[in-house]
């Protein structure tokens, strides 16, 4: 076969050429799937936390949390790690370039490999050392530790399913992932009404189920991969590691997990600082946690869809292309950040009321609401431009600037806030907007020095010509 073998516009396993057509209509197709995906996996948590709430008490809600947050740092790694498959498989499948297709899939299963069997048994045996780090408070310690624990175990199975939707949506098909994780959202919300709701299982029940749920769906995904066949040829000659292959994948997959990393450290720290105001301060910013994750699914959606959209563009030689989608990305993601912003400012305690019943928690947690969402609108510009510099092969400047945001601003404006006012947490929300906004000043000074030096070397190409 030659490695220049031309793939078909709809080829198999859902092949789809994202560098045709409308591009509002293939951005916003390609991004409905990631939505769905995401909105079903958000749902995880959110289950979890929800059948906690009504059945089990304030200090299993705060368990939950605290392992939650946890476990999105280490799931943080293998999803960024999977953004670095689906960018390099996108960039062959627009250069139509089936060989290396095939490698950066094989290079990929061999990187993911590592990533679980490293993870999963470091994870299970620190679990309370690491629940201790996060200063839990004393009445969640003990169900905190089981539950990260138990999640921690499902730790290969959570490799698996980002890898699959990693090399499913470099080749076009977001779908696929979709199916896959509302069968495991499915399975898991029957598990959290079984183990906490009828058999009072607290904490470790609901972590059972969502194990339970990713062996289900990585066990579906394998089997697919069984029958149907990718759009290029692949077999197990192709499963080694091999530089080329590997240093793209870690080229971008690095800087995207470092980033996630960060923002996952970032909210780690914020839930330390609460947990040290007490048990309510500590449910509270969880509660809101949960909340933000389901309003930043919209741009979270659109970051996935660009990057992926870019990086076949950029591959077939089309950067305008790119860019328009860019900003049709912005413009909708926009808009919703300002429809949810007013909406959460109007209704703040019946959304904080959504995964709790206590009081105390929803007055506190609305009141953080109310000044955290306002990053809803200013992530309408970070998201999407993460996404076209992570298509474009520019992730390091993605984990540049958010490092800074995270370091400088959004954790320092936390902890200042926490200190200036003991007694609300609504100070204290204004740190990731802070943080957010910081970002975009970044990017713009960045996009400036880009344009400037474009020009600088089209002048200097001019005059030598002449």
């Amino acid at each position: 076969m030659s490695s220049k073998e031309k793939s078909g516009s709809s080829g198999r396993a859902g092949q789809r050429d994202l560098t045709v057509g409308s591009i509002p209509f293939t951005l916003i197709s390609f991004a409905l799937p990631f939505f769905l995906s995401m909105l079903m996996q958000s749902l995880y948590g959110a289950v979890d936390l929800f059948v906690i709430g009504r059945y089990a008490g304030t200090s299993a809600v705060s368990a939950v949390s605290n392992g939650t947050q946890l476990m999105q740092i280490i799931g943080s790694v293998v999803m960024g790690t999977s953004t670095g498959v689906t960018v390099s498989l996108g960039r062959h499948i627009g250069e139509r370039d089936n060989e290396s297709c095939a490698n950066t899939v094989g290079s990929g299963i061999i990187v993911f490999a590592i990533l679980a069997a490293v993870f999963t048994p470091v994870m299970v045996c620190l679990s309370r050392n690491i629940i201790s780090l996060v200063k839990a408070p004393p009445e969640a310690f003990d169900e905190a530790v089981l539950y990260l624990r138990i999640c921690s175990c499902g730790l290969p199975f959570i490799a698996a399913y980002n890898l699959c939707g990693g090399i499913f949506r470099g080749i076009g098909n977001s779908k696929q992932p979709m199916y896959f994780m509302i069968l495991s959202c499915c399975v898991n919300i029957v598990g959290d009404i079984l183990l906490v709701g009828v058999f009072k299982l607290g904490a470790g029940g609901a972590a059972a189920a969502t194990v339970f749920a990713q062996i289900v769906s990585s066990a579906w995904q394998i089997t697919y991969f069984i029958r149907h066949k990718l759009p290029f040829a692949f077999n197990r000659v192709y499963l080694k590691l091999k530089r080329r292959f590997l240093t793209e994948i870690i080229r971008v997959g690095v800087p995207i997990a470092f980033q996630d990393v960060l923002i996952g450290v970032a909210f780690t720290a914020i839930t330390v600082i609460a947990n040290k105001r007490g048990l309510i301060a500590s449910s509270s910013v969880g509660v809101v946690e949960k909340t933000i994750m389901f309003m930043f699914l919209v741009p979270s959606a659109m970051t996935s869809a660009i990057s992926a959209i870019t990086a076949q563009n950029i591959g077939a030689g089309k950067k305008d292309r790119a860019k328009k989608t860019l900003r049709y990305g912005m413009g909708i993601t926009l808009t919703f950040g300002i429809i949810v912003c007013v909406i959460s400012q109007i209704i703040p305690v019946k959304i904080a009321s959504i995964f709790t019943s206590d009081q105390d928690v929803i007055i506190s947690g609305s009141q953080y609401l109310r000044s955290y969402v306002l990053d809803c609108v200013l992530v309408a510009v970070t998201f999407c431009m993460n996404g076209y510099f992570t298509g474009s092969d520019r992730a390091s400047f993605v984990f540049l600037h958010d490092t800074i945001s995270i370091f400088l601003v959004r954790i320092p404006v936390a902890y200042l806030m926490s200190l200036l006012y003991p007694d609300s947490l609504y100070p204290m929300g204004f740190s990731s907007p802070a943080g957010s906004l910081s970002s975009i000043i970044i990017i713009s000074i960045y996009m400036l020095i880009r344009r400037k030096k474009e020009k600088e070397a089209k002048t200097l190409t001019h005059h030598d010509s002449i």
